[in-house]
């Protein structure tokens, strides 16, 4: 099983007003602010999915600057900064040709040029490239490279900016050693235990972050051995602040856990039994069923909670009612603390594995369809009804399928819901998402 590179992350860094929205939203489509499918979540662009001459990337947003004073902008501006040092592959420093070169650009540089991370220096609002030319040259005097002129509202030199961009990706090397290991991400709110977790995994206590205001770090890979198999764990728990206002904690929060998913098979959602399940977790858990990723729900601290026979029995329909648009999760009990049931945890990543990369034969996918047709018709519109020829499973991780159809407007989602659901009851595919690839085909296409 040959894991799927990670897609690099690309952080955008700059003062406020040099078009960092607008930037965004050329890059990213307009459609970026809208969530469609996954109810429960609501996501004001922190990140984005960008596609580029065939390399795909995530583009995060560090965070809005509130321009109150100097001081002000230099310190969210150093914050900024260090998000974009502690997850991101490659970083856009963005400047605005009309405001020129500032004191606070230079202090945010040298931070930038120290991480030894690559940075792209984009010169924004250079709406002509003959008129402003000398203007941006000034930007020389930053040390961080060649400024790249750009105008984001006119969609002028975004192509040559996002080929310096995408030569900075690591290379995906020919013939290397695959790394097969499962990668796991524990991701949820703070203060759930994720860092107890990994530290009870491993039987030591590796994860201490100092709590000194500035510590940041990269998301640590933990290798953990059970039972003679080696798993990689995805800790996102760095980045604590005691002094954060919390959106600014909830933008962390939400871009840790988009890196770290990014490069995960399997997400663990940690949750507090004391408190249950909330919209925070609703949210961290819509990025992992967006990105496709194989999902178990543990409930940490289970040992503290005082229980009847139905205790387990609410919880449960309490996580399936707030996470409704993830049924498929797999649910366990946990304590990070005693380490009660972790060897449970171990074999659930074992299974959603092995369903993450199941694959279904094509005749026995055509049957389970056929049959379904049978049970519950199709759906009609205006005399016309839908009609399914054809059913094949197309990729792993998640298990997609494309089904092959007369008319894609008549294969409405619940059509869709509904077949999914059949596979579901043949196969399980527990833990996993499952994806629909609807493609039409006319009556006389053989």
């Amino acid at each position: 099983m040959s894991t799927r590179k990670a897609k690099p992350i690309v952080a955008v860094v700059g003062r406020p007003n040099v078009g960092k929205s607008t930037l965004f939203n050329a890059l990213a489509g307009e459609k970026i602010a809208i969530v469609k499918d996954t109810p429960g979540i609501t996501r004001d662009r922190i990140y984005a999915d960008v596609n580029w001459l065939n390399r795909a990337f995530t583009l995060i947003d560090t965070g809005g600057i509130e321009p109150d004073s100097k001081d002000i902008i230099l310190s969210q501006m150093r914050e900024q900064a260090e998000i974009a040092m502690a997850t991101a592959d490659v970083i856009i420093f963005l400047v605005d040709v009309k405001q020129g070169l500032v004191d606070a650009d230079s202090k945010v540089a040298d931070m930038l040029r120290r991480s030894k991370k690559p940075v792209v220096l984009v010169v924004n609002k250079v709406d002509s490239f003959e008129k402003f030319m000398a203007d941006t040259y000034e930007f020389y005097n930053l040390g961080i490279g060649d400024p790249v002129p750009i105008s984001a509202a006119n969609r002028l030199g975004i192509g040559d900016m996002l080929d310096i961009v995408i030569s900075h990706f690591p290379q995906e090397a020919e013939g290397e050693e695959e790394d097969d290991r499962p990668r796991i991400a524990i991701v949820g709110k703070p203060n759930v235990g994720k860092s107890s977790l990994i530290n009870k995994l491993l039987g030591e206590n590796r994860l201490i972050v100092s709590d000194i205001a500035g510590t940041t770090r990269d998301a640590v890979d933990t290798e953990v051995i059970h039972n003679g198999k080696e798993y990689v764990f995805i800790d996102t728990a760095g980045l604590r602040r005691k002094n954060k206002i919390k959106e600014e904690l909830e933008r962390y929060m939400i871009i840790r856990t988009v890196t770290a998913v990014e490069r995960a098979d399997v997400v663990v959602l940690l949750i507090d039994a004391g408190e249950g399940v909330t919209e925070q977790d609703a949210k961290i858990a819509g990025i992992a069923h967006e990105r496709g990723k194989g999902m178990i729900i543990a409930v940490n601290k289970w040992d503290s909670i005082a229980k009847d026979d139905k205790t387990i029995y609410k919880f449960t329909r309490k996580i399936q009612d707030t996470l409704s648009f993830m049924q498929y999760a797999e649910l366990v009990f946990i304590s990070a603390l005693t380490g009660q049931r972790l060897p449970r945890l171990f074999d659930t990543i074992d299974a959603v594995i092995e369903n993450c990369t199941l694959r279904v034969s094509t005749g026995v996918l055509n049957e389970i369809m056929t049959e379904a047709v049978a049970m519950q018709q199709p759906p009609s519109d205006k005399g016309k009804r839908l009609r399914l020829y054809y059913i094949t499973q197309a990729a792993v991780k998640p298990p997609t399928f494309v089904i092959f159809v007369n008319d894609k407007e008549l294969m409405h989602f619940s059509y869709t819901r509904y077949i999914e659901n059949q596979i579901r009851n043949a196969f399980g595919f527990r833990g996993t998402p499952l994806k629909f690839i609807i493609r039409e085909r006319k009556d006389n296409q053989k």
